[in-house]
């Protein structure tokens, strides 16, 4: 047997025949019979340990080989975690930090196929305007081009290293996000600021368009927010609200304040959003059929990251009359 093979339990039964000798002649000197009952309890007593050591050993066998099995990357572990006792105690601190190493493991591996994913979207992304950059950069090169060709096609490389830009920015602003480099200071600012700052870059963009910003915000309203990040959380709403309304469109802006939470409502009386693109709308590089040609897919991924991270939520919905309707909520901390 492999367990009387382990110098341990030899050690063990040497020093009870030691013991036992010893405690035999020691009873000698009382009475034959004593010394017999002396040899018999001894003897009980030995088998009885050697029954629960083996029975210690099966145990620890036993779990030696479930950890040699996760250490082979074998899924099917079984831990008995309903026992007592100090080694039911270890099994189950071994189980636990199984549980957790596996949950560590599929977290590895579905970061691994984001940031795989995530850099095919990026050089996709980038890739497309480089490549319409190249073709009108060669037909630039041509001789017999107009001035006034030279100059649309300058336009439209402008347009287009723009749009790079904007979306490196974008992609930047994320990734710190994402990896908590930044960490948002939160502090009271009135919404009228917010939005009027958000507006800003937006002006002209809305005056091409002839779109009307019609702004209903509370004076007294405000928020505990990072004032940088959330003018780039509502810059973006307002920005895919104008890309969306018709020429001679309008954009309501609002907001109310409450003891539970401040809102603001952002509304269009666009094309509104399809019911299949709803559930997708705020996905890193989710293109709607609704979507402009100008549209990355990522302002409204970031505008969500942000105001997620600010004790916020955003959701949107098509409006009963017509147009889509962003609404924000900032939860007062308690």
């Amino acid at each position: 047997m492999s367990f009387l093979r382990n110098d341990e339990i030899k050690k063990q039964i040497i020093i009870y025949i030691i013991l036992n000798i010893i405690a035999f002649l020691g009873a000698m000197f009382i009475n034959i019979m004593c010394s017999l009952y002396v040899v018999l309890f001894c003897f009980i007593i030995e088998i009885a340990t050697l029954y629960f050591t083996k029975k210690r050993y099966n145990d620890i066998s036993e779990l030696t080989y479930q950890i040699d099995k996760i250490l082979h990357n074998n899924d099917c572990t079984n831990f008995d975690v309903n026992k007592e006792g100090e080694l039911a105690v270890l099994n189950s601190e071994i189980y636990k930090m199984t549980v957790r190493l596996r949950e560590q493991a599929e977290s590895l591996i579905k970061e691994k196929k984001y940031l795989k994913d995530y850099m095919a979207d990026i050089s996709h992304q980038i890739r497309t305007p480089m490549t319409s950059i190249k073709i009108m950069l060669t037909r630039l090169s041509r001789q017999e081009l107009t001035d006034k060709e030279q100059f649309e096609l300058t336009k439209e490389i402008n347009k287009l290293l723009s749009r790079m830009e904007w979306l490196i920015t974008a992609l930047l602003e994320v990734a710190q996000l994402e990896s908590g480099i930044v960490e948002l200071k939160k502090e009271n600012i009135s919404i009228a600021k917010v939005i009027n700052k958000a507006l800003e870059p937006l002006k002209i963009q809305a005056e091409l368009k002839n779109v009307v910003i019609d702004l209903k915000i509370e004076g007294s309203a405000n928020c505990k927010v990072d004032y940088y990040w959330q003018v780039e959380a509502i810059s973006n709403i307002l920005k895919n609200c104008i890309e969306h309304s018709e020429n001679g469109g309008t954009i309501e802006v609002s907001s109310k304040e409450n003891p539970i939470y401040t809102e603001i409502v952002i509304k269009d009386n666009g094309n509104g959003i399809c019911e299949e693109d709803l559930p997708h709308l705020f996905e890193r590089f989710y293109k709607g059929k609704n979507r402009s040609n100008e549209s990355i897919g990522i302002g409204l991924y970031l505008t969500k990251m942000i105001i997620n991270k600010q004790n916020g939520v955003v959701t949107a919905r098509n409006r009963e009359s017509k147009g889509a309707e962003f609404n924000i909520k900032f939860y007062n901390e308690t």
